[in-house]
């Protein structure tokens, strides 16, 4: 009941934005959705470090194919998205996930719903940054035993993101230091406040480098 009145919430917050006019749209599952409601998410972190506007998409619990629908074509520069982790662990436990990490996106990183998404995404015009998943601090999490599968799941998108122009992974396998808890939230799934900003910063850091080249 939790999850579904956070999703509920993420949501409605997400739709409240859909008609304003940013050049960036952000999609995704509880990796960005988390800490929204008290304006402190890695979408509100990138609209105060860039200074503008960010349409947030994402919702809690949302596997790919959720993900894929959040999309909505317009007149954007950027879409940040991350997506695929709840397709492991809430999909297949992280165990023997082979077959449905591969409707994810494939080893060689071409097809998939995450490919998919992506060349739409790129045939609209916008440039994509996939945002990797945070690494567990390494105290019994409930995903510590999904470290096998998030790490396949993101070398397949960093063959996609070498594939296809216009396309990058940021990638968070650094970004927690072991036996640190602090960039985790109570249930150390979930980013704290302080992932939150660590991420969303990385993300702004990129976008503001991008965009001059």
């Amino acid at each position: 009941m939790r999850i579904l009145f956070a999703a509920a919430l993420s949501l409605l917050a997400s739709l409240a934005q859909a008609d304003n006019h940013a050049r960036i749209q952000l999609l995704g599952d509880s990796l960005m959705a988390t800490n929204v409601l008290t304006g402190r998410a890695i979408p509100n972190v990138i609209e105060r470090a860039l200074g503008e506007d960010v349409e947030n998409r994402s919702v809690t619990g949302a596997m790919i194919r959720g993900i894929t629908r959040q999309y909505r074509a317009g007149d954007f520069d950027w879409v940040i998205l991350n997506g695929g982790g709840n397709d492991l662990w809430l999909g297949c436990g992280c165990n023997e996930c082979g077959p449905r990490l591969s409707k994810v996106i494939t080893r060689d990183g071409r097809d998939g719903y995450l490919p998919d998404l992506v060349r739409r995404i790129r045939k609209d015009g916008a440039r994509v940054i996939y945002v990797g998943y945070l690494r567990s601090p390494g105290f019994g999490s409930p995903i510590e035993h999904c470290l096998d599968e998030g790490n396949e799941l993101e070398a397949r998108v960093s063959r996609m993101a070498r594939g296809v122009d216009g396309v990058w992974l940021l990638s968070n396998k650094d970004l927690v230091p072991e036996g640190d808890k602090s960039f985790h939230a109570f249930d150390r799934i979930h980013p704290s406040v302080k992932g939150s900003r660590a991420i969303g910063n990385r993300v702004a850091a990129a976008i503001r480098q991008l965009d001059d080249l």
